[in-house]
């Protein structure tokens, strides 16, 4: 029993040592990660201006490789909307469509030189697929946000 506890007092110093170490890479790779997403959010609010009202949800998602985010969402009949997507502080990066419950492809910013937005209006009320992913030429990973504005 005594040969137990002499390992594990031995042993416990380099392991706090590895949990510091540890706790220290992740606080920052956090900050970094915190960072970048203030940038992003504020390139995305910086286009809803204030013509636009965010719905009050930020839709985003961590991508890397070819990965792309899928987000749900309902637009409603009448209403005028803008849809935003960003990722870091660079713009172009984010490639966006959007698809009806059929998935037909209503949108795609890649048409457009992937404009970091699109205004648009809808008719008849309808949920809608957005899906998101990063243009690989420029950037292979990071986090994308997205923002839905309305005018009122």
């Amino acid at each position: 029993m005594s040969t137990l506890l002499n390992k594990l007092r031995k042993s416990l110093p380099m392991r706090l040592k590895y949990t510091i170490i540890l706790f220290s890479l992740l606080s920052v790779f956090a900050l970094s990660a915190k960072a970048q997403s203030d940038v992003t959010l504020k390139n995305c609010t910086k286009h809803l201006g204030t013509e636009f009202i965010s719905d009050g949800q930020q839709y985003k998602a961590l991508l890397s490789g070819g990965e792309i985010a899928e987000f749900h969402t309902t637009f409603y009949a009448g209403n005028h909307y803008r849809i935003v997507g960003a990722t870091g502080k660079d713009e172009g990066n984010v490639i966006f469509s959007i698809y009806d419950q059929e998935n037909h492809l209503i949108f795609t910013n890649r048409e457009h030189k992937n404009s970091p937005y699109w205004d648009f209006k809808f008719e008849n009320s309808m949920n809608c697929t957005i899906e998101a992913k990063l243009n690989q030429k420029n950037v292979s990973s990071g986090f994308v946000l997205m923002l839905i504005g309305f005018k009122q």
